[in-house]
């Protein structure tokens, strides 16, 4: 991708704006619980987010698991695990997520209430939703709350403001807006936030970025892709996979051009909706012998 169009826009006034926001509000926070997607846990995490939570009991939630690898998906439990994190995979549109991650935040804060309830007061616990773009925060909350009560969107940066919602008579939680980072320095994870949608598609090349994606996954998952592009395989040439799902669907303009536009949002659409493939565009680090993680 493109250098100078991955920085277009990355970071606007409103970005600056939020963290601000969530700075004012640590002070008021118990439990921090960060989203990425499963599918890119690396480029999902926000770097700045460690050092701005370090005082804070965290959890991670690998959201969006039902579309990533499963095994990938118990790799980085594993690596999470290894680093101190307490981390699970969740499906944030599903039936079973609210009740899950309630009981996450529940262990990640039993101690705070504990020490609460030994001076006599029934603490009322207050979690913060935090994450990049595009994640689903929202559809999250509104999974524990039971109804839509935070806003949603299939675009990155809904949510624009800070929004409380009452959960339980002791249990809130804090939406945020998506909170990406200054500066994207690895090209690599830039392409993955720019495919799994966390930067907006307006500023991007979207026929480069599709056909960077379909290089992928001709690597990752050769044999669902193929099966999905019938006209792509192992000996189609790098700067032709477009054409090729092109020529796969029959999008074809006037004088016999394959329509190229077309087939790099199709591709872009399903890879989106999981429908080529469960795949994982990163693994964690390996652990060495002695058991630290290259």
């Amino acid at each position: 991708m493109d250098e100078n169009r991955s920085t277009i826009n990355w970071y606007p006034g409103h970005m600056a704006k939020a963290k601000r926001m969530l700075e004012e509000n640590l002070k008021w926070i118990d439990v921090v619980a960060e989203l990425v997607d499963a599918r890119a846990p690396k480029a999902t995490r926000n770097p700045d987010f460690d050092a701005l939570f370090a005082k804070k009991a965290r959890i991670l939630l690998m959201n969006k698991s039902d579309l990533s690898d499963p095994a990938s998906n118990k790799r980085w439990i594993a690596y999470y695990k290894r680093m101190g994190i307490e981390a699970a995979e969740i499906v944030s549109t599903g039936g079973s997520a609210g009740a899950q991650v309630v009981r996450l935040i529940e262990r990640a804060t039993a101690e705070q209430v504990k020490r609460s309830e030994q001076k006599g007061v029934k603490k009322t616990v207050r979690a913060l939703v935090v994450g990049i773009p595009n994640v689903g925060k929202s559809t999250l909350i509104n999974r524990i709350a039971g109804e839509k009560r935070a806003q949603t969107g299939d675009r990155p940066g809904v949510t624009k403001s800070k929004q409380w919602v009452k959960i339980t008579p002791h249990l809130e939680l804090l939406d945020s807006p998506g909170l990406l980072w200054p500066k994207l320095e690895d090209a690599a994870l830039a392409s993955h936030l720019a495919f799994i949608g966390s930067i907006n598609d307006e500023v991007l090349n979207l026929e480069e970025l599709s056909e960077q994606l379909l290089s992928e996954l001709r690597a990752l998952a050769p044999a669902p892709l193929f099966e999905r592009y019938k006209k792509l395989d192992a000996n189609t040439p790098e700067g032709e996979l477009l054409t090729a799902v092109a020529k796969s669907r029959g999008f074809i303009l006037k004088g016999g051009v394959y329509d190229t536009e077309r087939a790099a949002r199709i591709v872009l659409d399903e890879f989106r909706a999981g429908k080529i493939a469960r795949v994982s565009l990163e693994q964690p680090p390996k652990e060495d012998a002695d058991g630290t993680d290259e």
